[in-house]
């Protein structure tokens, strides 16, 4: 891993108290990447093996709604992550997302990361305290979304 790296993630606000050590371990399983506009990151239902931290960009959150297609559920912007269905068995996307504009990145390999949390349970916990408010957060704008697709037109916009 090199200092770079460990520079580049420190620096946004996701993995900014992550303690030293703890980041280099994540670090080891990281890589720069970048990704144009509509490219896909990963699809609904597919397997779960990476997750991103957005340098710069957006990454739209999509969900397949039977008989309407895939909405957006939420906007991702530089500073968060892309992706934690890795975390829990059985390791498949729960939504799928797209690069909305140009996107840089570090992708990181989940196998690993996984790997290093049952291993170090600092490790472990620490990625459970950053993840779980994503967790709450993604799921808490899905059900508020559905509920606007799902609302008569009459009920739109009524509490």
């Amino acid at each position: 891993m090199s200092n770079d790296l460990a520079d580049r993630v420190s620096a946004l606000p996701f993995f900014a108290g992550l303690a030293p050590r703890l980041l280099d371990d994540l670090c080891a399983a990281g890589r720069p990447v970048t990704y144009n506009p509509g490219e896909r990151l990963f699809a609904e239902g597919g397997e779960a093996d990476q997750f991103w931290l957005i340098e710069s960009g957006t990454v739209a959150l999509d969900l397949r709604v039977p008989g309407r297609g895939d909405h957006v559920i939420e906007t991702l912007t530089a500073g968060t992550v892309a992706g934690w269905s890795w975390l829990y068995p059985p390791y498949r996307w729960n939504f799928g997302a797209t690069a909305r504009t140009p996107l840089r990145a570090v992708v990181f390999d989940a196998v690993a990361v996984r790997g290093r949390c049952d291993a170090d349970p600092a490790f472990g916990y620490a990625m459970l305290r950053l993840f779980t408010p994503v967790i709450a957060e993604r799921l808490q704008a899905t059900r508020l979304r559905l509920l606007d697709l799902y609302a008569t037109p009459a009920q739109a916009g009524k509490p």
